[in-house]
């Protein structure tokens, strides 16, 4: 049987936000320490001060998390907040995974977390998949997913996301235990006798025609169809009738953001602000020679996505209850949905039952497992439920 128990703090001190924690989830599981628990926590707190009370007060060294840019619960939404989940199971085993310097050498950094796997070299759980959260400021995590499904033979099914910042920007981390890292990636291996559920959708159509990148440099688009990027943009604000102010474009780029085409669907890339010659900075890479379309969307479109990638999720489990979910969205898509957000996470508490959710804003999300829309997004809702 699994149980988990959500929870959230808005403890100002990190560590009796920690001890908070921790005391609440002892007392769900009636006096006993959970196997395992996922932290979120906003840039506002002192990691290792947290995640040591935490440790402490839980009664578990087995704790996997990131800072993030938005908080919640199937009950709560918070920015500035912790949320959590714990997990006790006799069904289930864990095991924590580090892989540092991602912006040197990520193959390196997956090869590291895929040795501290206990399902790789053959283990008795039919089912093994991986929490994966990452310094997505350091780049690389399209090569970070690659190389962990290489190394694993194809056989984990990863989901997680970029760690955030409070929308800063700046400097993100990742939890392993008591330690919080930066330039690094985190795993919470989970090996199970029963199915673990994901499920992707993000809701956004292409608009206008295909255009190809002629030139672009990591998360820097420098050209469309041999242009300055900016002109693209600059021609669709136009068509469409929207102001697009150069000097501050993020509000419009919120709106219209772009779709690297590809057999599956378009997978999607935020563009953060314009640079010089015109250049383009996004939220994650986008390859030279890609053919991508501005994307656009709506409130109701982005509620549909969580929805349909909870139902996904959840026909996973092959009828089986759901104990509790994750749930990762872009911080882009709660700043562009404003209050509207919240009927998002409506819609995944009313699609997931009482078993609820834990999750946060990211900086790009990650998803990989079969029939689902594989690798790093942007804008794009994940969502991962695990059965009773």
């Amino acid at each position: 049987m699994n149980k988990v128990h959500n929870a959230m703090t808005w403890a100002a001190d990190s560590q009796t936000a920690g001890r908070e924690l921790g005391k609440e989830f002892v007392e769900a599981f009636g006096g006993a320490a959970p196997d395992a628990i996922v932290v979120f926590a906003s840039a506002k707190h002192d990691y290792p001060a947290l995640l040591a009370a935490l440790a402490d007060e839980a009664g578990t060294e087995m704790i996997a998390g990131a800072s993030s840019a938005g908080e919640f619960t199937q009950s709560a939404r918070g920015e500035g907040v912790v949320s959590a989940m714990a997990i006790r199971s006799d069904e289930m085993q864990f095991a924590l995974a580090v892989g540092r310097d991602i912006a040197s050498d990520p193959r390196r950094a997956a090869g590291s977390m895929v040795d501290s796997f206990n399902g790789v070299a053959g283990n008795w759980a039919r089912h093994r998949s991986a929490l994966v959260m990452t310094d997505a400021l350091a780049g690389h995590t399209d090569a970070l997913v690659e190389e962990l499904t290489v190394r694993t033979g194809g056989s984990y099914r990863f989901f997680g996301g970029g760690a955030g910042d409070d929308g800063r920007f700046e400097k993100t981390h990742v939890f392993a235990g008591r330690e919080a890292y930066a330039n690094a990636a985190v795993a919470l291996e989970i090996l199970s006798s029963k199915p673990v559920g994901i499920g992707v959708s993000h809701g956004w159509e292409p608009v206008g025609e295909p255009l190809r990148v002629t030139e672009a440099s990591g998360a820097t688009l420098v050209s469309l169809n041999g242009a300055p990027a900016v002109e693209a943009f600059k021609s669709h604000a136009e068509s469409t009738g929207q102001r697009f102010d150069l000097a501050s474009p993020l509000p419009f780029f919120l709106h219209n953001v772009l779709g690297i085409k590809s057999p599956e669907g378009h997978r999607l890339r935020v563009p953060l602000a314009i640079g010089e010659g015109g250049a383009i900075a996004c939220a994650a890479a986008i390859p030279e020679g890609a053919i991508v379309h501005i994307m656009q969307t709506s409130d109701r479109s982005a509620v549909l996505a969580a929805r349909h990638a909870t139902r996904s999720a959840l026909a996973a489990l092959d009828g089986l209850a759901p104990a509790g979910a994750f749930v990762f969205d872009c911080v882009a898509t709660r700043l562009r949905l404003g209050r509207a957000f919240e009927d998002e996470l409506a819609a995944c508490a009313s699609a997931l039952g009482p078993g609820g959710f834990v999750g946060c804003n990211t900086y790009g999300q990650i998803a990989r497992a079969d029939g689902q829309f594989g690798g790093f997004h942007n804008c794009t809702a994940v969502v991962c439920v695990l059965p009773q």
